[in-house]
């Protein structure tokens, strides 16, 4: 099993939720409000007057064959528009209860 974790402007919200319903990745964990900034481009994105922006994260757990198809339409709605930020990292999953 994979572990990935995405992390998107919220404005990307309803793209990632779509990309889950089409690919039948039911199971998911969804954090709303995550600050943060990229290590090499992006503005931050905090909440605050100056940077108002928020994140959110989410966090699914596939086999290792629906790790591509994922990572191939983030990668797309990256592709839209740059400015606005979605990252993916896997994890391997060792154990699980």
């Amino acid at each position: 099993m994979k572990a990935v974790f995405i992390v998107f402007n919220q404005a990307h919200t309803e793209r990632v939720e779509y990309i889950l319903d089409q690919l039948g990745i039911r199971g998911f964990t969804w954090w709303s409000q995550v600050n943060g900034r990229g290590s090499h481009t992006g503005e931050p994105r905090m909440g605050t007057h100056t940077w108002p922006e928020m994140n959110s994260a989410l966090m699914t757990v596939v086999s290792p064959g629906e790790v591509e198809p994922l990572l191939e339409k983030v990668k797309k709605i990256d592709q839209i528009n740059k400015e606005v930020g979605i990252r993916a990292f896997v994890w391997d999953i060792v154990q699980s209860l």
